[in-house]
């Protein structure tokens, strides 16, 4: 393996997915790009992929870095070990894997054990800054794992990152950052639902309501950002709310390792439950306000 990465491969071309990978090809990095959408295959073939396709094992033996931007962790066990042929035994050994989904850190330690029967390196380098950030190449990347990987990657988090924080060698450090986050995240989107519902429910006009948070000391980035999906009553999926459920999820499962209370983002969690048990776990995550009974919300303008 070379010291500079010349091929990589995207797994995931989703929200974050597809934006990660275009910014790869504005770099001039050879770019593959899997995805069981062949809509999504067709879209980044056309910003300049090398190859698309629904499954990478026919390219793997070219990608000397292959990102994996996916919900979960059990779709990132089985993208790389499921099937008769598993995608790690069609890879070089040296291939990095890099690790931008969100999972609990033991899951990312037990993935990269793994990956170490078949000589595979593991990045552990969780994400954030929504679908914007990434098409613009602006992410911020929490990541761990050896230096020297680092060093390789450097062009690849060039493209793709604004701020690249090196947690540390250990893999699973990354991981655990990214958590702590989601527990801000989550518990802020939470929180900004409850005020709008309550001002929902006294009577004040939410238009205004939003103005003066936004403007005033109890603003926050989540407020402003899933807020106004409330107000254009336009719950499209950014980030649903059943993301929330599994990262508020780890969160949870984070503080019972540590023996660790953590009453707020349990609060917050049980809120992402319900609204994914009323029917709203594929909309967007600010629709946990729907949960609140007995207020009436903006639709949608046609």
């Amino acid at each position: 393996m070379e010291n500079v990465i010349s091929n990589v491969g995207v797994i995931g071309l989703g929200s974050m997915g597809m934006g990660i990978a275009k910014s790869l090809i504005r770099n001039q990095i050879p770019t593959y790009g899997f995805d069981l959408s062949q809509d999504a295959c067709q879209i980044l073939k056309q910003a300049g992929a090398v190859a698309v396709g629904q499954n990478a094992a026919e390219y793997a033996p070219q990608l000397q870095a292959l990102l994996l931007v996916v919900v979960n962790g059990k779709q990132v066990e089985s993208i790389l070990f499921g099937g008769d042929a598993p995608l790690v035994e069609q890879l070089n050994a040296g291939t990095i894997i890099v690790l931008h989904s969100t999972l609990s850190a033991v899951q990312t330690k037990q993935i990269a054990q793994r990956l170490q029967q078949y000589q595979l390196p593991l990045m552990d380098a969780p994400i954030s800054g929504g679908a914007l950030k990434a098409e613009q190449g602006q992410l911020t990347i929490m990541a761990s794992g050896p230096s020297h990987l680092f060093e390789q990657l450097q062009a690849v988090f060039s493209a793709t990152s604004e701020r690249l924080y090196r947690v540390g060698d250990e893999v699973g450090l990354g991981s655990t950052v990214k958590t702590i986050h989601q527990l801000l995240a989550g518990v802020h989107i939470a929180v900004a639902a409850e005020s709008m519902a309550l001002a929902a429910k006294a009577g004040i006009d939410l238009d205004m309501m939003y103005d003066i948070v936004t403007h005033a000391a109890g603003n926050s980035w989540m407020f402003e950002n899933r807020m106004q999906h409330v107000l254009d009553g336009d719950y499209t999926p950014k980030s649903s709310v059943d993301i929330f459920v599994k990262d508020l999820g780890l969160v949870m499962e984070t503080g019972k390792a540590l023996n660790f209370p953590l009453p707020i983002a349990a609060t917050a969690h049980q809120m992402f439950i319900s609204a994914s048990n009323e029917g709203y776990g594929l909309q967007d995550d600010s629709a946990v306000i729907k949960t609140f009974k007995g207020i009436s919300l903006p639709e949608k303008m046609v």
